[in-house]
Parts: C-alpha cells; structure tokens; sequence
C-alpha cells in the first residue's frame, strides 16, 4: 500500500466548525469561571465579552489570509510569504510552541479534576501536580497523541460526536446552577472595592481569552476542507460567537450560585470545599448531586477531546514548517493514513517538557495564552504588507476597513501580552529570543552564511518589538503583575498603544517587495495541491 503524498480534503463546513467549537469549549468552562471570578469579580462578566472581541478581531483578520493560502498549518507559510525567510523561522518557532504547549494544558485540567476522587495527583495547598500526577500526565498525553494516528477523517468524526456532549452540558450547567441556586445580589458584591485591573488581567490569566483560541483550529485544517473560502470564515467567526454566549452564562450562573456568605472576605478570598473542581463542587453544595457526577465525568470528555483536536493541527504546523526549511524534511512524512507522524510524535515530546516550569493548570494557561496572542499578533502585520505587495491577488474573503481593523487588533494583542505579567513574559520572551540566538549563531557560525542571505531587512523589527514588550512588561504594576512598578496599569497600556502602532507601521514597511511575495505565494500554493514530500524549497525564495 503505497503512502500519501499529501493531506485529504475530507472537512466539510460542519466538521470544521465542530474542530474549532470543539477545542473552544474544553478546560477553560471547567476552571475559568472560578479564576476569572477571584480576579475580577461581577466585572468578570465584562472579561469574557473583551476576550471574545479580541479574539474577534484576530478571527475577521485570518477569515482573509487563510482563504489566501488554504494549506494546513498556514499562518507559518503567511509570515514566508509577507515577510521573508528570517520571519517565518522566528513565527514558526512561536507557532511551534504555541500548538505543542495547549494540550499539556488539557491533560493538567484532567489530573485536577480527578485530584478529588483519586487524591495525589496535585499539591492540596499549591495546586501543583504532585511526581504522581507528572507521571500520570505523561501516559494520558500519550493516549491522545496516539489516538491522532486515525486518519483525519476519523478524527473530525471523533470530534464532531465530542462536539455535541460538550456543547449541551455546559448549557445545561448554566440551568443547573441557576435552578438549584439563584442569588442576583451576588451580581453587585463587593462590585466597587475589586480593582478595575482585575477585568484585564482576568483575560489573559484566567483562561479567559485561552478560552477562545480553538478557532485557530479552523486555520490549521484549511487545507483539508474542500471549500475554505466559503467554510472557514463561517467556522472562525460562529465559534467565537457560540463560544462567548456559553461562557458569559457560565460566569452569571457561578457567580449567581454561590452564598453570600462565602463572599464576605471579597472575592480575591473566595473559598469553598473542593475548589480543584469547581463547578462539581458548586454543584454538589447546591444540592445538585446527580449533577456533581456528570460534571466529573465531562471534565475528563471535555479536555481531553480539546487536547486531542489540538494534537491534531499541531503537526500540521510542524509540517508546514518543514514544508518552507524551518524545520528537518522529514517532518512532512504522512503515515499509511495521510497524517504527518512525524510531527505526532514531536508534538509529545516537547508537550511533555512544557509540564516542569509550569505544572499547574493557571500557571500553564497563562503561558499559552502569552504565546498564542504573539503567534496572532503577526496576522495584523501580514495583512496589511500584503495588501501592498499583493493587491491583485485572488481574495475570497475581503476585510473591510482592513486597516482600522488591523491595527486595533495588533494594539488588543500586545495589550493581552502586557496584561500576562511579567513573571511570564520573562520565560515565553526568554524562549523566542533564545531561538532567535541559536538560529543566528547556527546560521553565522556554523554554516558560515552571509547575512545578506538571511532576509534580515525583512525581520529587523522583531528584536526591538519583542524586546519593547519584555521592557514595559518589566515597567508595569508590581503585585500580581510581577513588574518594578515604574508604570501604572493604565500608563502602560497607553505606552504599548503607541508601541504597537510603532511597531506595525516599521513591520509593513519591512516586508518582502511585490515580486518576491509573488514568487513564495506561487511555491505555498504549490503545496495545497502538490505532494509535499517531492517538494523542495527554492534558493532563490530566500530573498534578502
């Protein structure tokens, strides 16, 4: 039996659609309530409907570009296209780790939930996973990774049945709550003594906008669907709608359920027995009992069916890179089934590396959530270069008011980075920035290649653009925020507006000449439709 030579088209609009709602709804309904809550109390109603509209306008941004270039992992072949071979290894780096670290994230919501009917997996006072629950964390990851060696369409089918389960019992915990225990005053609590920081920081570390990046899942299948132009704009823009109304109902019924006693301290005290499991325990303080036993049962459906869709697109975007020369060539092998085994069996390799510095659920959400808005971030950029450099090319779906659109949504972006904190940016930041010094010292030392050659005109932003970040992260609030307290925290969102804008015009005004884009998007178009293994990326895309 001979092996494929590339990805099926087997996606059609409803399987992608439950791909990018499926991996929107898992671990975030099962803990983002609670942390959003302790953070921002009755604001954290407000939390959501920012994280939705952030993600929004990322989702309106790559509704254009994917249906440019409907390949498989395609914002790595975006950023070769836009801004050259120096970018696109840098982006695909941080593609890389953002789509390897989201299902360590899953598999830890798993072993917390469980903690309360199989004790020793986390720490009882930290929320830390014990050596027990690391083990543990291992093997159930690599149940999933394994299970991504069905071919693509059991996957989506996989998925899709998921989909539905995961879907009704969040809507049905909403009633629950509300049925069993339904207190509005809650809604007003302590309302003016909870910082109005609170409301932002919530976003980008209680697994708010986390919450919301299943629609990249959307992008990482294009090119498995047969009509992306049509299909994926619907998925990416109707999973985040479906998904904010289902959390802003989950956020009013915990909330609304909870007794007013528990609230006396403030909500940044709040405590109830079994906080490792919220929502269960709620439930069975409620006297929803029957309940309580469901919700155990979903918190293992709902992560792991969100783990195993992103195990899904992770390799794709390995593929991808490999398929431009950021990664080995071996990396775009397809199994007997048409899927890249390769990138499988890396994407547990280094997901389980992403268990040791971060070994709880909120520490691990706030690192991926970190990454994944960087990795977003360039989408603004690529837009608008390449509305310049390629203004003829064929767009099935066109953004109006592109620029404005673009703009605001590369400033929200970097504002959720600010809003992570420093502790995190130091490590996620510290992460690129070694590559990027790896990549250079390789390249310079090792190969002994002219700088000419690399495309460095094409990059020269990014060191000061990340660099910039990690100095006002460093400035900003102290406290939670982990910063020297040199800004407040409104003075450094006005610091990283300017930044921002700073920045996109120099980035734009960077990126690869018409000519040269043409010449890459000719090669990525190649690859939507071509077999990948027989391809080799031409010399001459790498243009200085």
């Amino acid at each position: 039996m001979t092996r494929p030579t590339r990805l099926r088209r087997d996606a059609g609009l409803i399987g992608i659609l439950y791909v990018a709602l499926g991996s929107t709804i898992g671990s975030g309904w099962l803990f983002g309530a609670l942390h959003a809550a302790v953070q921002a109390g009755p604001w954290s109603v407000l939390s959501w409907i920012i994280g939705a509209a952030a993600v929004l306008l990322l989702a309106f941004v790559f509704a254009e570009l994917t249906t440019m270039f409907p390949n498989s992992g395609a914002l790595v072949h975006m950023t070769y296209v836009s801004h050259g071979d120096l970018a696109g290894k840098i982006w695909s780096w941080i593609l890389f780790l953002t789509s390897v670290s989201v299902p360590p994230v899953e598999v830890s919501a798993i072993l917390t939930y469980a903690n309360n009917y199989m004790p020793g997996l986390i720490q009882p006072h930290t929320g830390m996973m014990t050596a027990t629950g690391m083990s543990a964390a291992t093997l159930v990851l690599a149940a999933v990774v394994a299970l991504n060696f069905l071919a693509i369409r059991w996957v989506i089918a996989i998925n899709s049945a998921a989909t539905w389960w995961k879907l009704i019992i969040p809507i049905a915990t909403i009633g629950v709550l509300m049925a069993y225990s339904f207190h509005p005053q809650n809604l007003l609590a302590h309302i003016h003594s909870t910082p109005v920081s609170g409301v932002f920081t919530a976003v980008a570390t209680a697994g708010v906008v986390f919450s919301f990046f299943g629609f990249q899942q959307a992008i990482a299948l294009a090119g498995e669907t047969r009509n992306p132009g049509r299909y994926v704009p619907i998925a990416l823009i109707s999973s985040v709608l479906i998904a904010m109304l289902v959390y802003v109902g989950l956020q009013v019924s915990f909330i609304t359920a909870l007794q007013p006693g528990e609230l006396r301290d403030g909500w940044a005290h709040l405590q109830f027995a079994g906080m490792f499991g919220p929502l269960a325990a709620l439930a069975m303080a409620v006297g929803a009992f029957w309940w309580a036993v469901l919700l155990y049962v979903d918190a293992l459906i709902s992560p792991l069916g969100t783990a195993f869709i992103y195990v899904t697109s992770s390799p794709r975007v390995i593929m991808a890179a490999g398929e431009m020369g950021s990664a080995p060539k071996q990396v775009v092998k397809l199994s007997r089934q048409g899927v890249p085994w390769v990138g499988l069996i890396v994407t547990y390799l280094v997901g389980v590396l992403f268990f040791f510095p971060f070994p709880s659920w909120q520490k691990l959400v706030s690192a991926v959530s970190l990454v994944a808005v960087l990795s977003f971030s360039i989408g603004p950029v690529i837009l608008l270069r390449l509305r310049r450099a390629l203004p003829q090319a064929p767009r099935p779906f066109r953004l109006r008011a592109a620029g404005l659109v673009s703009s605001v949504a590369f400033v929200v972006s970097n504002w959720i980075i600010y809003w992570t904190g420093y502790d995190i940016v130091r490590w996620m930041l510290g992460a690129v920035f070694a590559y990027i010094a790896a990549y250079l010292s390789w390249y310079l030392g090792v190969r002994r290649q002219p700088l000419t050659q690399l495309g460095w005109r094409h990059a020269w932003w990014i060191p000061p653009y990340l660099g910039g970040m990690w100095l006002i992260s460093y400035l900003g609030p102290i406290g939670t925020m982990g910063g020297t307290g040199a800004f407040g925290f409104f003075t450094g969102m006005w610091v990283i507006a300017g930044f921002s804008l700073g920045v996109l015009w120099a980035a734009i005004g960077a990126g690869q000449g018409s000519e040269a884009a043409q010449r890459c998007a000719e090669f990525v178009k190649t690859l939507a439709s071509s077999g990948v293994e027989s391809l080799a990326r031409p010399e001459k895309l790498e243009v200085p």
